[in-house]
């Protein structure tokens, strides 16, 4: 390989790693291919919607079984002090039910 060729191949690394982006090899199945590409690419754009990927795959990754009381976790986060509901139950005579 020439000096120039090497030179611009540490000149894309650099700039990669400016953007904060790595070059590496994965070995896997041919057909996974595509998938792979795409995942990477997800990752690479760092939004919300990467994050959520990483998390899902990390998770998975893991192999540890999903936490109990996320549904509680996520109901209490909610702010409802700002909200302004009225929670209040109207109190009433109890309905005469025939048997």
């Amino acid at each position: 390989m020439g000096s120039s060729q090497k030179r611009a191949i540490q000149n894309y690394r650099s700039r990669l790693s400016e953007r904060g982006l790595a070059r590496f090899e994965v070995l896997g199945l041919d057909g996974d291919r595509a998938l792979i590409r795409s995942l990477a690419r997800r990752l690479a754009e760092d939004s919300p919607e990467s994050a959520r990927i990483r998390d899902v795959v990390a998770k998975t990754i893991s192999g540890e079984p999903p936490k109990k009381g996320g549904v509680i976790a996520a109901l209490r986060s909610f702010p409802l002090e700002d909200a302004e509901l009225d929670l209040e139950r109207l109190r009433t005579h109890p309905r005469e039910i025939d048997l």
